[in-house]
């Protein structure tokens, strides 16, 4: 099999070593008679599509990254072991996607050369092993992470237009070594299947974006408001959740609510913590190494023996901890557990609203929790529009009993509603654009949470949600505008003129190679 023009024996035995795993010069290979023979198609087959699948993956990959401080957390109360999963999870993936792609670039310009495609066991193997970690990714993401099945719908209107246009580029360029195999073979009837099959993928690529639809697809003067900014437990990637640095950190960040969880201790003092345990988030283990870590099986002066702040620096949950100063890094080390009554103070003279659940919700004497946390509300002095209600166990008598407090819902309206909702509080996967814009026409606020990543931001912003609970609430208030807005026209005509070039291209190449 000669060698084409611009494709020297060298280069051929160069492209056949790693992939075939054996020196073959173009000459040997010419007196064995080696040949690409149909299991070797099925092979190449084989290997697009192991590509295709661990590209995939690395778009989802990328897209949990906004929620995988909840997964780190997870595996903390799993396990007491704290990582950050997702540099594993982006390093894995990318060797993945490295070696496939490799394999694939080495097999198409193989092709090109018209050199056979001889792949070795080994890397068949390895591919198996490749399809078959990534099938195992999605089978535990769709058993313990369903919700993040939305997460990757939401996305396809933040990367939509241009996954299409990454799309089309990258089938049009394989028309090349399309052509080159397609002319070189015999059987008439594959090549007619390829072509056939090649055409139908194009032409629903080419009409792809009819049914492609994003809030963000819309005219300058169109614009919503920017949403508010709720800072998710203060500002996490400042300061050590939970904690009055958190909540100064959060007013800097511009926030207009501190988002907190209280727990009420043995002695009935409320206090800001997130966990039923003390563990993650405190050195509970060191100083009471033989209680249990249960949050409200401690009184309040036990509490205040703790540290909150250290773990902050010695896990570093979050990779700005590394670019703390040294007068925060100081500072960080002072925390202690605040009380309910400290936050409602701060957030006064912060005048920031303060949002709350009271936890944990199956508690014996839960409805005790909710006549002490009241208690300190009432007595704290805070204009009460600045609280913003969560819990619904006993909120009758919270209305009863506080009738300024404001109240947010953690479920959507229901037809019959006795009272007018006027907040609701939801994770950002069960709303849709469509249902934003409704409850916005209606003047019901919507807060959505946990929203971390600029994209996920840009989007919601388009659709008009009030606000978000966010983690990062330093990277969102730099955003002045969403990362792309663009009018239907200008979308129409890079439509158009995609689909143009590509065409133009593939028929170019076509006649080209014969």
């Amino acid at each position: 099999m000669a060698d084409p023009p611009g494709c020297c024996s060298a280069c051929a035995t160069c492209l056949l070593c790693p992939y075939s795993c054996q020196w073959i010069t173009a000459k040997k290979e010419k007196r064995k008679g080696l040949r690409t023979t149909k299991c070797d198609c099925s092979w190449f087959l084989f290997l697009f599509c192991v590509f295709l699948f661990t590209l995939v993956w690395l778009y989802f990959a990328i897209i949990i990254l906004n929620d995988f401080h909840n997964f780190n957390e997870f595996i903390f109360r799993q396990r007491k072991l704290w990582l950050d999963w997702s540099l594993v999870l982006l390093i894995a993936t990318a060797v993945l996607i490295s070696y496939s792609s490799v394999l694939l670039v080495l097999a198409l310009c193989l092709q090109l050369c018209s050199q056979p495609l001889k792949l070795h066991w080994v890397h068949k193997v390895l591919l198996i092993l490749t399809a078959l970690l990534v099938a195992a990714a999605f089978t535990g993401l769709g058993i313990k992470w369903a919700e993040e099945w939305k997460s990757a719908w939401i996305s396809l209107q933040a990367t939509g237009p241009f996954l299409h246009i990454g799309i089309v580029g990258g089938m049009t360029l394989l028309a090349w070594p399309l052509a080159t195999f397609v002319y070189s073979i015999r059987n008439t009837g594959l090549r007619v299947f390829l072509l056939l099959v090649y055409c139908a993928a194009m032409i629903a690529l080419y009409l792809a974006p009819l049914a492609i639809t994003s809030p963000c697809i819309m005219e300058e003067n169109q614009l919503p408001p920017k949403p508010a900014l709720v800072g998710h437990r203060g500002a996490p990637m400042l300061a050590p959740e939970n904690t009055l640095m958190s909540l100064h950190k959060a007013v800097e960040c511009d926030v207009q609510v501190f988002e907190t969880d209280v727990m009420v201790s043995a002695d009935g003092v409320p206090f800001l913590m997130h966990d039923e345990e003390l563990t993650r988030t405190t050195n509970v283990q060191a100083v009471f190494p033989d209680r249990a870590a249960q949050s409200t099986a401690f009184n309040w002066t036990d509490l205040q023996q703790l540290d909150a702040g250290s773990w902050f620096l010695e896990r570093r949950p979050f990779p700005t901890v590394q670019s703390l100063s040294p007068a925060d890094r100081n500072e960080t080390t002072k925390q202690r557990i605040p009380s309910l009554g400290q936050a409602l103070e701060a957030a006064k003279q912060s005048n920031i609203s303060i949002m709350f659940d009271l936890r944990p919700e199956n508690h014996s004497d839960y409805q005790n929790f909710v006549n002490v946390t009241l208690g300190v509300i009432l007595e704290s002095g805070i204009p009460l529009q600045q609280v913003l209600w969560l819990p619904d166990g006993f909120r009758e008598d919270v209305k009863q009993q506080a009738p300024g407090v404001q109240q947010v819902y953690g479920r959507k309206r229901l037809k019959n509603e006795k009272e007018p909702v006027l907040h609701v509080n939801l994770p950002y996967q069960d709303m849709s654009s469509e249902e934003i814009r409704q409850y916005r026409q209606d003047n019901i606020s919507v807060n959505l949470y946990v929203v971390n990543q600029p994209w996920l931001f840009s989007v919601l912003w388009c659709s008009g949600v009030s606000s978000v609970t966010t983690n990062a609430c330093q990277v969102l208030k730099e955003m002045k505008h969403p990362i792309w807005l663009l009018p239907s026209s200008t979308y129409l005509m890079i439509w158009i003129v995609v689909d143009c070039v590509s065409f133009l291209i593939i028929i170019w190449a076509f006649v080209l190679l014969k």
